[in-house]
């Protein structure tokens, strides 16, 4: 996509941004327009823990970035609902991306949010399109089975799995499966990978009304699986962008950014309630808690377990 000298941006300014757009408040956003730049293609890669996503995406990200740079890589870690912590160690499977001055990558915590994603990510995502990246991977938390809420804020969504799952394939039919677009199979050199890639064929084909995901087998040491993987991508990114122009991909995101912020202020009234309230007939705290929303909410910026400025 991009040719001769490589990309220049400048990190500072992005991880500053970035941090800026993380802290931010629920109010501070619902004031905030987000970034008037054309959102940049988006890949969505999610899966349960332990699957190998961060290990893929940093091998991912080496291709994508021959013809697509610069590139960003936003990688979702899970914030400790006690602590309000979290460790980051997404970005520490990807250090082998830090020499590519292609790529940039940016660990944030998931933070209250219980989707798969993060707080504010609507906003970080927004502040990477306005520094001109030319395609974002975003890797969610470890997911179950009904956590699929990266499908509303990205183009293509690719569900990693791998063997040993059981009868979890069974379990995910009405959930997660319905939702991606593209299935791969990582850790193929285990035993059960190819017994499990035809097994999700099956149930795919009784379930699915529109076309099957396409799978993929893939395994470390082996490029030809994310070889694959990477045309495939090219050509589900082709059809996503034919399906919903310009104009609908920047509506559709912009709509998922307000309905999470509306959902989050909704949150932040009702634990301002006092336990007592709770005796009262609804609909009178219902209108208590619209008249919060309405008040606006005065709360800390930053999320829990949200990190100090990163490079």
């Amino acid at each position: 996509m991009n040719a001769g000298a490589l990309p220049s941006f400048d990190r500072r300014a992005l991880s500053r941004a970035l941090t800026r757009a993380s802290r931010m408040s629920v109010d501070e956003l619902l004031r905030t327009r987000a970034s008037g730049a054309q959102p940049a293609p988006r890949i969505g890669i999610t899966g349960a823990p332990g699957v190998g996503k961060s290990s893929l995406i940093a091998r991912l990200a080496r291709v994508r970035a021959q013809k697509a740079w610069p590139l960003a890589v936003v990688a979702v870690d899970p914030t400790s609902p006690d602590s309000c912590g979290s460790l980051l160690g997404d970005r520490i499977r990807m250090e082998d991306l830090a020499d590519d001055p292609r790529v940039f990558v940016r660990s944030i915590p998931s933070g209250g949010t219980r989707d798969g994603l993060a707080d504010n990510l609507p906003d970080v995502l927004s502040t990477l399109d306005a520094f001109g990246f030319a395609e974002i991977v975003v890797e969610t938390v470890g997911v179950g089975q009904a956590e699929f809420g990266v499908r509303e804020l990205v183009d293509v969504e690719v569900l990693l799995l791998m063997p040993g799952l059981g009868d979890s394939i069974q379990a995910m039919k009405a959930g997660i499966l319905e939702t991606a677009d593209l299935i791969v199979v990582n850790k193929a050199d285990l035993d059960g990978a190819r017994r499990m890639a035809l097994e999700l064929k099956s149930t795919l084909a009784q379930r699915r009304t529109a076309a099957a995901p396409r799978i993929v087998l893939a395994k470390a040491g082996d490029d030809a699986g994310l070889l694959e993987l990477d045309a495939l991508l090219d050509d589900a990114l082709r059809e996503a962008f034919a399906r919903r122009p310009a104009d609908a991909r920047r509506r559709r995101f912009a709509r998922y950014r307000l309905q999470r912020l509306v959902a989050r202020r909704l949150e932040l009234a009702f634990a301002g309630l006092p336990e007592s309230r709770f005796d009262a007939p609804p609909e009178e705290i219902y209108e208590e808690i619209l008249a919060t929303m309405a008040r606006g909410h005065r709360g800390p910026g930053r999320a829990p377990g949200q990190p100090e400025e990163e490079s």
